[in-house]
């Protein structure tokens, strides 16, 4: 399971090759399979959100596992955005334009519920979460999405049973760096 951390530097390194230019002075392309591998790691803060964002996580991880595999025969996004617009199936369903978009979606959802989360410390984990979702995603779900997903908030971890769970990730990470140098934790 990934940690907070390497998920948080996954997202940093992604924003350096951003910024970076290549050797004629333009922003460098991102790369298809980096961009899928750091947002893979992302699925793991749906999992700690329990039931409620269950449809959330299988949609998002089946878009991405897309990508992972057009990252097979195209080497960055904008190779993906050529070939539906050339292909006239940027808004087909499965495209990998929209598969994207999704992707993106999920991402947003994650740094809203997250933004609002951290806001403040009497912010409940239902009213971020459904504030990130009304943000993010309710303008383009049905009515009956919109309930599913409302009675589903209900569902939540405590704020403080996600820190818990966030938390264990990280001092998984921790133990998992001690002993893959043959170092003994109980000193």
């Amino acid at each position: 399971m990934a940690s907070l951390s390497l998920i948080v530097g996954s997202f940093e390194e992604l924003a350096k090759l951003l910024n970076s230019r290549n050797g004629r002075g333009c922003k460098t392309d991102l790369r298809l399979d980096v961009f899928c591998e750091a947002c893979s790691l992302v699925s793991v803060l749906f999992n700690c959100l329990g039931l409620a964002f269950k449809f959330a996580r299988m949609e998002y991880v089946t878009k991405v596992q897309n990508l992972v595999e057009a990252s097979k025969a195209y080497d960055n996004l904008h190779d993906i955005l050529d070939m539906d617009i050339a292909n006239d199936t940027v808004k087909a369903p499965g495209s990998h334009s929209r598969n994207l978009r999704r992707v993106r979606q999920g991402l947003d959802l994650v740094r809203a519920l997250f933004e609002q989360f951290l806001s403040t410390n009497d912010y409940s984990l239902k009213e971020a979460a459904s504030t990130a979702y009304a943000q993010v995603c309710a303008p383009y779900h049905s009515w009956t999405v919109r309930a599913a997903v409302s009675a589903g908030m209900y569902t939540l971890p405590t704020r403080e049973q996600l820190l818990l769970r966030l938390n264990e990730n990280v001092i998984e990470y921790i133990d998992e760096l001690f002993i893959s140098r043959n170092i003994k934790l109980n000193w």
